[in-house]
């Protein structure tokens, strides 16, 4: 199919405004320009009853989160929310109305994660980070006035692969239950070896180059590319995880691994999907407002989140 033209106006009107890679960028330009994006792109802000922000105990310091929930006072399931940006870039106010929306589509609470980000911290620790949360809410759900025996897991990009990590970890760690996972044109492959990933190089906002620049800052030369941690796809084993929804995107890098990883989980055993969104790039979700067919993705999302939190 060819690019969808509002998403193609998008990437013309960026380029017009002198917007250049991510790897081209110092970090801190980098996550400015993530904060733009949103405030741009992001649409008119989503209002709920409920909107807190708090701290989580984590791995090394207290960790900053945003409570979104479409009802002031009543118990409703729980979704934890990773924010995407390569492990280095974004945080929770650039993921804020992807949060108002989904908690207002889905009817949960939805917790977003201000993570750690490289350079300043390396691999493991934005995963240990989501993993330590997760845990903190399931063990605090009353304090938090959610229903912790209904919780998911979800995020985009590199929130996608901290989803994916996450409900690795539970498993493995005997703990927390999650009920989904979420995973939104997740970073699955460190490798960077399927063939979207070259077919898509250039010209779709995401580039190649620039996941490579997200690796080296989040992953350094001394670890394992193939670390199950870091790429998900490499685990050795996939039995036992939460049911999954993957959302890819046809002009995106990463679209081949976040399919394959949907694939794998199918094969072993685990309740899994891919869905694709034709015309579409990396970063469409939540973008309705400028491109109005990325809208049906947010509902897919928050059909599914209803379902398994049901």
């Amino acid at each position: 199919m060819a690019l969808d033209p509002n998403v193609e106006l998008l990437l013309s009107a960026m380029d017009q405004g002198g917007q250049g890679s991510l790897s081209e960028m110092g970090v801190e330009q980098a996550r400015a320009m993530i904060e733009q994006f949103d405030t741009i792109a992001g649409g008119e802000r989503v209002d709920l009853p409920r909107v807190e922000d708090l701290t989580a105990p984590g791995p090394a310091s207290e960790i900053p989160l945003r409570l979104y929930s479409p009802a002031a006072d009543a118990v409703l399931p729980v979704v934890v929310y990773f924010h995407g940006g390569g492990w280095v870039i974004g945080n929770i106010q650039s993921h804020d109305n992807i949060c108002r929306k989904l908690a207002r589509d889905a009817n949960a609470t939805v917790i977003s994660v201000d993570y750690r980000l490289a350079p300043e911290y390396t691999f493991p620790c934005a995963a240990e980070d989501c993993y330590a949360v997760t845990k903190w809410i399931a063990e605090n759900a009353q304090q938090l006035k959610v229903d912790g025996t209904r919780l998911a897991v979800a995020g985009d990009s590199a929130g996608g692969n901290l989803t994916a990590v996450t409900s690795l970890l539970a498993r493995d760690r005997g703990g927390p239950t999650i009920a989904f996972q979420l995973m939104v044109y997740p970073v699955i492959d460190g490798t960077m070896s399927f063939p979207s990933v070259k077919e898509n190089a250039e010209g779709y906002l995401l580039t190649a180059a620039d996941m490579a620049w997200f690796y080296d800052h989040y992953a350094p030369d001394d670890v394992d590319r193939k670390n199950p941690l870091l790429s998900p796809l490499y685990a050795p084993d996939l039995g036992g995880l939460p049911p999954a929804l993957v959302i890819t995107a046809e002009y995106d890098p990463l679209r081949d691994e976040g399919e394959a990883y949907a694939d794998a989980l199918q094969q072993a055993g685990v309740e899994a999907r891919s869905s694709r969104y034709d015309g579409m790039i990396h970063g469409f979700f939540g973008l309705d407002a400028v491109v109005p067919a990325a809208a049906p993705a947010m509902e897919e999302a928050a059909a599914a989140l209803k379902y398994w939190l049901r």
